[in-house]
C-alpha cells in the first residue's frame, strides 16, 4: 500500500500561474497525483485547516489568506513511506522563503512567509487529516 501526501497550491501560486510548474516537479520527482481539485476555503474550512494554530498571534492572517482566492489540492501518492513526506517538504523548500534553497518551490517563486506558494503536509498524521479536510475519499485515486 502506498502514502499518500496533501500538497497545496495556495492561492499566492494559483494566482500567479503556478499550477503547472508545481505539477511538473512533483511528477518529475517520480511521484503520482492520486487526487487534484480547485476549491475556495471558507472560514470554517479554515478553521479545521488550521486548528493547530488557533490562539497563535499569525492565526487569523493565514486564515483571511486561504479564503483569499481558489488553491489547488493534490493528493501526492508515493511507494516509498518513508521518503514521501520528506522528498515533498525538500521539493517545496523551507517555510520561510529566505531559507529556501534555489530549485526549490519557495526558493524559486516565494517572496513573502504566508504567501509562500505551497503548503505540505508534515507528518503522515497530519496527511491524513488534511486531506480529509479538502478531499472526499471517492476524489483520491
Amino acid at each position: 500500500m502506498s502514502l499518500k501526501t496533501l500538497l497545496m497550491i495556495k492561492p499566492d501560486g494559483v494566482r500567479r500561474g503556478l499550477i503547472g510548474e508545481v505539477l511538473r516537479r512533483v511528477e518529475q520527482k517520480g511521484f503520482r497525483i492520486a487526487g487534484m481539485k480547485m476549491l475556495q476555503f471558507d472560514e470554517a474550512r479554515a478553521g479545521e485547516f488550521y486548528q493547530e494554530h488557533i490562539g497563535k498571534p499569525f492565526y487569523q492572517t493565514l486564515v483571511d489568506f486561504i479564503t483569499s482566492g481558489p488553491a489547488v489540492a493534490l493528493a501526492v501518492e508515493g511507494d516509498d513511506e518513508e521518503r514521501l513526506i520528506p522528498e515533498v517538504r525538500k521539493m517545496m523548500g523551507a517555510t520561510r522563503y529566505w531559507e529556501a534553497t534555489p530549485g526549490t518551490i519557495r526558493g524559486d517563486f516565494a517572496h513573502h512567509l504566508t504567501m509562500n506558494v505551497v503548503h505540505g503536509s508534515d507528518s503522515p498524521a497530519s496527511a491524513e487529516r488534511e486531506l480529509g479536510i479538502v478531499f472526499e475519499p471517492n476524489e483520491i485515486l
